[in-house]
């Protein structure tokens, strides 16, 4: 079982006096759901960006399997198959003049064969259920299907561990509904989605295991209700609660 691991990560972006991540450690396993909550600013984003190599610790490390992430270009490459990481604006991620394009470039892109990537992008496009949108622009796209394109692109590569950056909270209740049916299908597979959301309503029926960050620092993890106890969260969890307020009074 292939397992991603933060060892007392720092990151301190330049110009900034407070660091981003202040010593994250945690490990990631596969077949797991994860919450990751937290206020904005409390280092989420940062966190992700890590994880894929797009940022790199100033101090502690990043193990996949294992072996401690490398940042040569190739290494790279390779971190970016098994570390899939989807935005919250799926605009960052396409490219493509049309879906099929933009799918097919990245299946082309990992050393696919012409036939293998179009057999990738077929089984791709049936798991997101997006086969009817290959044709299409995607500046003709809607809000909720480029966020199901973006997906897909990523899926192309066939990760183990997938962060998913705040994308629900755009979606209307049926788009996701599809893309968290698309997350369980991933799971049985045994991937690890990880998943950055303020919906603690979601939080609390969906994850397996939840990671509290505040002010860059790991301050909970655990399950929902451990974590949310810990956070004076009442049984009555709604959608958008603003993290940090004391609802204990």
């Amino acid at each position: 079982m292939k397992q991603l691991t933060f060892e007392n990560v720092h990151f301190r972006y330049k110009g900034k006096k407070e660091e981003a991540l202040k010593g994250i450690s945690f490990t990631l396993k596969q077949g797991e759901k994860v919450a990751l909550i937290g206020r904005n600013g409390s280092g989420k984003s940062t966190l992700i960006l890590q994880a894929n190599g797009i940022l790199r610790p100033q101090k502690g490390k990043i193990y996949i399997d294992h072996k401690e992430l490398r940042y040569d270009h190739h290494s790279l490459v390779e971190l970016r198959r098994q570390v899939g990481v989807v935005f919250q604006n799926p605009d960052e991620q396409l490219f493509s003049a049309s879906v099929l394009q933009d799918l097919s470039f990245g299946a082309l892109n990992i050393g696919l064969s012409a036939t293998q990537a179009e057999q990738r992008v077929m089984e791709i496009a049936e798991l997101c259920n997006c086969q009817h949108l290959l044709d299409s622009p995607t500046f003709a796209l809607s809000g909720g299907e480029k966020t199901i394109i973006a997906l897909a692109g990523i899926l192309i590569m066939q990760p183990t561990f997938l962060f998913v950056d705040e994308i629900l909270g755009s979606l209307d209740v049926w788009m996701q509904e599809r893309i968290l049916a698309i997350f369980d299908q991933l799971i049985n597979k045994g991937l690890c989605v990880i998943l950055a959301t303020h919906d603690l309503n979601f939080v609390s029926r969906w994850a397996d295991r939840v990671i509290y960050l505040q002010d860059g620092v790991v301050l909970y993890q655990g399950k929902p209700q451990e974590v949310f106890s810990q956070l004076c969260v009442p049984d009555f969890v709604f959608n958008h609660w603003k993290l940090g307020v004391n609802t204990c009074g």
